[in-house]
């Protein structure tokens, strides 16, 4: 089977494509052909020896999500069969073996059933965008478990970044279940891609005053927002309701004003998808799994999120485009559906 290695870290063009023998699905494992594999910035990161340390070290596949079909079951597998159309999490953290290949062999829980009509392009947006959003939606104190229908009704999100690929996935899943969702975006193109995604309301914030707009809209302040930048906690501050949650999920360093968070009771959090508890873990892939079996998560520009697609031959490409912070989703089209 082909496979994109890198053998040392670097920069996206130590990507070699290589031969490698067929993995073997052992007991409780099912192995997996690849349709497509998607690309995250944390995959980028780790490619070039700055990702999240989980001890595993070169060579190795990169890519941590993807879609395709069930291929072969391991001994004491249940509840799949061969030629199910799936998408899969976490395939290359703490192992070496990643989505950028032919075939991949993971745990059976790692592996997750979508029905028939669910595109390809969304099972490979269902791992780190998806997941992330659910634990960004789901951390704050008081706040729902697991997302569904209904589970945030009442609640107003502001969403930084809203054509971003979590960033889409948190407007998606927020009005999923039942919130009012504000966003920030930097330009009239990514409006237009924040609204397809479903958001109520949506600042530029390089055209306008974030702090006004978002308090005409919500006056009584966002109960959530989901931070992509360490550098708008203070503007956070200003804008939450009293006894809000700000939950950041990229790294950064963070100056700002305790005594805005201390006289509003504001609660901070992080999240990271790959430190999640078990429990954490599972009731987020399962409400991803059923906002994408019922229609209610999409990709593709009328879902605020262009697919841009690479062949196997160009992953390095692949892997350069996010790190060029290509607006859409980055995928890379393995073998045939």
């Amino acid at each position: 089977m082909r496979a994109a290695v890198f053998h040392e870290p670097g920069p996206a063009s130590v990507l070699q494509i290589v031969d490698r023998r067929l993995p073997p699905a052992g007991a409780g494992e099912v192995r997996v052909r690849i349709v497509l594999s998607a690309v995250n910035p944390t995959d980028t990161g780790t490619r070039a020896g700055r990702g999240v340390p989980d001890g595993v070290v070169p060579p190795r596949v990169p890519n941590q999500d993807g879609a395709g079909v069930v291929d072969a079951l391991g001994e004491g597998v249940r509840g799949l069969e061969p030629g199910d159309r799936v998408w899969v999490w976490d395939a290359g953290y703490a192992r070496a073996d990643g989505t950028a290949q032919e075939y991949v062999v993971l745990p059976r829980h790692q592996v997750v059933r979508m029905n028939d009509d669910v595109p390809f392009e969304v099972g490979a947006d269902l791992g780190i965008p998806a997941l992330t959003a659910h634990r960004c939606l789901t951390v704050a104190a008081g706040g729902p478990a697991r997302l569904e229908p209904g589970a945030l009704t009442g609640r107003t999100v502001l969403v930084a970044g809203g054509a971003g690929a979590v960033g889409n996935a948190v407007i998606q899943l927020a009005k999923w279940a039942g919130a009012t969702v504000l966003t920030t975006v930097s330009s009239k193109e990514k409006a237009d891609l924040a609204l397809a995604a479903g958001a109520d309301a949506v600042v530029n914030y390089r055209e306008e005053d974030v702090a006004a707009r978002v308090r005409e809209i919500a006056p009584a302040g966002p109960d959530l927002i989901v931070e992509v930048d360490t550098g708008n906690l203070d503007l956070d501050l200003d804008v939450i309701a009293p006894g809000g949650n700000i939950v950041v999920y990229v790294v950064g360093e963070i100056h700002m004003s305790d005594v805005k968070a201390i006289l509003k009771n504001v609660s901070l959090d992080f999240v990271l998808t790959y430190t999640t508890t078990p429990e954490e873990k599972a009731n987020a892939v399962s409400a991803v799994a059923e906002a994408a079996n019922a229609g209610a998560f999409r990709v593709g520009e009328q879902a605020g999120l262009p697919i841009l697609r690479f062949p196997l031959d160009r992953a390095a490409d692949a892997h350069e485009a996010v790190e060029n912070h290509a607006v859409g989703k980055v995928v890379i089209e393995v073998t045939a559906p």
